[in-house]
This record gives structure tokens, sequence and C-alpha cells, in this order.
């Protein structure tokens, strides 16, 4: 059972060959358009009602869960508590109907941003750094609380199998979202003295990996990322851009003005997303969980490049 399955992650998982070994139910709360596809059957859920998890759960008597549901960037018209139910809650609700109805095993996607936006960050950051969060990133925040909430049905219910994968930047083809907007600005945004740097995984390996944990690894927790790291000044040469460099104080005092007169969508606790982006050791998702990304970040973001026609 797959939770977000509409989503760019959902579609790509539903799209891997290898998923045709499986009896698939993908469950969103907005439509598939190839639902029709016979190698997945198709249940509308909505994380969020307790109600409507319990019984789709009771339908799909799933073995194993792929909990993908989450918000990035909340649509518009909500906000941030929107977030916090779906992420949140709504994880929630789905530890709750896998222990109720006995589900072998749970696999979420989880994020390098829950280990916060911090300057003390270890570098890189292994899984057993500590997760940190940022109150100020929903995001980050949120994913925080999720691990929280899965750590504590870890020390409760350790039948419960976990899989979670802390991800980085997803790249594949035709994905677009908040990260990607930035590679395709006339100039990079930068910080003096500061490279921000970005690790980045191919969706087709995050897929492989997901469908790895199934039945092929021990549970357990893992980053997830390509091989290396790209800071601002190897993305502007690759993409043939300059850098817009600025002093983090002096951008923060530009964002405080800016945000307040909506003339920028970003205030100035947006600056740490610059300052301090999680780097993700992939050492034990290597050894350990036992697979190599075919892709390295450098070769995830020069195919998201080509075929994004940039």
């Amino acid at each position: 059972m797959i939770t977000g399955a509409a989503g760019h992650v959902g579609r790509a998982l539903l799209s891997n060959p290898a998923i045709g070994s499986y009896a698939v139910t993908a469950c969103d709360i907005n439509p598939i358009a190839d639902a029709s596809d016979k190698t997945f059957s198709f249940q509308t859920l909505d994380v969020r009602e307790t109600e409507m998890v319990d019984a789709v759960f009771a339908t799909c008597k799933p073995q194993v869960v792929i909990h993908l549901a989450s918000v990035v960037t909340p649509p518009q018209g909500t906000g941030r508590q929107f977030a916090y139910d779906v992420d949140v809650e709504g994880t929630q609700n789905i530890i709750d109907a896998c222990l109720k109805h006995e589900v072998g095993r749970l696999i979420v996607t989880s994020s390098g941003a829950a280990y916060g936006y911090h300057p003390d960050n270890d570098v890189p950051l292994s899984e057993s750094s500590p997760i940190r969060g940022n109150y100020e990133f929903p995001y980050s925040h949120h994913k925080r609380l999720v691990e929280e909430k899965l750590a504590e049905a870890r020390d409760s219910n350790p039948e419960l199998e976990q899989v979670v994968l802390r991800v980085g930047t997803v790249l594949g083809n035709g994905l677009e979202n908040q990260i990607t907007a930035l590679f395709r600005k006339p100039r990079l945004l930068g910080l003096t003295g500061n490279e921000s740097p970005f690790v980045f995984i191919w969706d087709t390996d995050l897929t492989n990996i997901i469908l790895m944990a199934v039945d092929e690894s021990e549970p357990g927790i893992f980053n997830v990322a390509g091989d290396g790291s790209l800071g601002v000044s190897a993305l502007a040469r690759i993409l043939g851009k300059p850098v817009l460099r600025f002093p983090a104080w002096f951008l923060k005092a530009a964002l405080a003005i800016a945000f307040p007169l909506g003339l920028s969508r970003y205030g100035p606790e947006q600056v740490r997303f610059l300052q301090f982006r999680p780097i993700l050791d992939n050492l034990r998702l290597k050894q350990e969980f036992g697979y190599v990304p075919k892709k390295t970040s450098l070769e995830a973001f020069e195919a998201w490049r080509k075929q994004a026609g940039l």
C-alpha cells in the first residue's frame, strides 16, 4: 500500500518495472491519471481522516505500507496547519492503522531537512546525528516531529518494522518545485563565503531503494543521496549562469523589509536555507542497506538539466 501515490515519487514508484512483483494499492487524496493500470488498484485516501485511513487499511489488508504522503509547499489557500495535519497527524494515523491491522513493515520517506539548518551540523551528517529541524521551516520542523513519532513507535511496538529514508533533494524527468525554480532563474543566488551545497538523488534510484526496502533490506534509518555535493559555484558553471552574491546580514535585512511589504515570498529566516544546508553521508546506504546510487549528485543534476532544456 502506497500513500501519496499521486505525487512525483509515487508516480515514479508505480512506473518502476519492479513494482509488478507486488500486489499494490495506490492511495492518494488526488486521483491518479492512469489508475486503470492493471499493475495496481487505487483507493482515495486522505491521511488526515482517521476513519477513512482505518477503512482503507481494512479493505487493503497491506503487509507493507510505503508512506509518501507529505506537503513540501502548502497549496494556495492553505498554510502551516494544513501541512502539519498531513505530515504529522497523517503519519500518526498511518502508524496507528499499521499497528491495528498488524502490518509487518512501514517504509517512510523522511528528509535530510529533518536534521535542520544549523551552523553546528555535522559535515557530513550521519544517521546518528541529532534530528533538530527548524521551527521557522514548517517542512523541516514537521519532519522532525514525524521522526519523533516514528521513534516512539519503534520503542513501544518493535513488531512493526520500520525503514526510514532521510532523502536529499530529489530530481527526475519532469520534476519542478521550489528548488528547481532556483536553477531556472537568470542568476543563481549565493551568500558571500558560502557555497550552499546540495545533495541530489535521482528519482529512479529513490524508487529502487524504496522497493528494496519492501523485503530485501533490514529495518533501519538511512540517508538517501547520490555521491558528492554541488555548491552554488559548481551549479552556476554547469548552467552557464552568473552568481549574485550578498553577505548574509544584507540579505536578511533586505528580506526583513521586503517580506512584510509583499515584495518577496521569503522572510529573513530563509537565509538559513542557503547558509547551513544539510550534507548527507550515504555510507550506511551503500554498506548496510546494500544500494549504491547509480547517479551521483552531479549526474542527477546533469540529467535533470538536460531534460529541463537548460
